[in-house]
C-alpha cells in the first residue's frame, strides 16, 4: 500500500470510489433516498470542479495498492477534516485510520473537526473525537443525519 497526495487524474475514480462506498457500506444507516443524494450516480461538472477544487487546496491523501485507489481523505488549514472514505472492497483493513493518522498529523490547529456520518461515528469516537451535535443536512431536497466532532 502506498500513499500519495492527490493528483487531478483521481478524480474520477475517487467519486466512483465515493459513490460506490457509499451506497454499500452506508445502507443500514440510510434509506435509499438519502444514498442517492448524498452519492447521485452521475456528478454534474459543477460537483466535479467543487471536488478538484477543495481536493487541491486541502491536504488530500490517497491510499494505493495495485493502480487501485483503496482509500482517500482531505483536511483544511483550519483542521476540518472534509473527507474520508474507503473503497467497499476494502473496508477494516486499517486503511482510514492509516489515511486520518497523517491528515492528523498534518493539521496545525489543536482541534480537529469532521461532519461524521451515522456510519463513521464509531471509528471517530475510538480515535478520540467527541460529538458536539447531532445535525440534519440537506441534499437535493433529503434530509441526512451527521454528526459534528471534534477532537482536541
Amino acid at each position: 500500500m502506498i500513499f500519495r497526495e492527490y493528483l487531478p487524474e483521481d478524480l474520477p475514480q475517487l467519486l466512483r470510489l465515493f459513490h460506490d462506498t457509499i451506497h454499500s457500506v452506508c445502507r443500514s444507516d440510510y434509506t435509499s433516498a438519502q444514498l442517492d443524494a448524498w452519492a447521485p450516480n452521475r456528478f454534474d461538472a459543477d460537483v466535479q470542479n467543487r471536488w478538484h477544487s477543495t481536493l487541491t487546496e486541502h491536504y488530500t491523501i490517497i491510499a494505493e495498492e495495485n493502480s487501485v485507489i483503496t482509500g482517500f481523505g482531505d483536511i483544511d488549514d483550519t483542521g476540518y477534516l472534509d473527507r474520508l472514505y474507503v473503497h467497499k472492497d476494502y473496508q477494516r483493513l486499517g486503511i482510514a485510520s492509516a489515511i486520518c493518522d497523517r491528515l492528523e498529523s498534518h493539521a496545525s490547529p489543536n482541534t480537529i473537526t469532521t461532519h461524521a456520518s451515522i456510519t463513521a461515528k464509531p471509528f471517530f469516537q475510538k480515535r478520540g473525537y467527541a460529538v458536539v451535535t447531532r445535525q440534519s443536512v440537506e441534499r437535493h431536497g433529503i434530509l441526512l443525519t451527521n454528526f459534528i466532532m471534534k477532537k482536541e
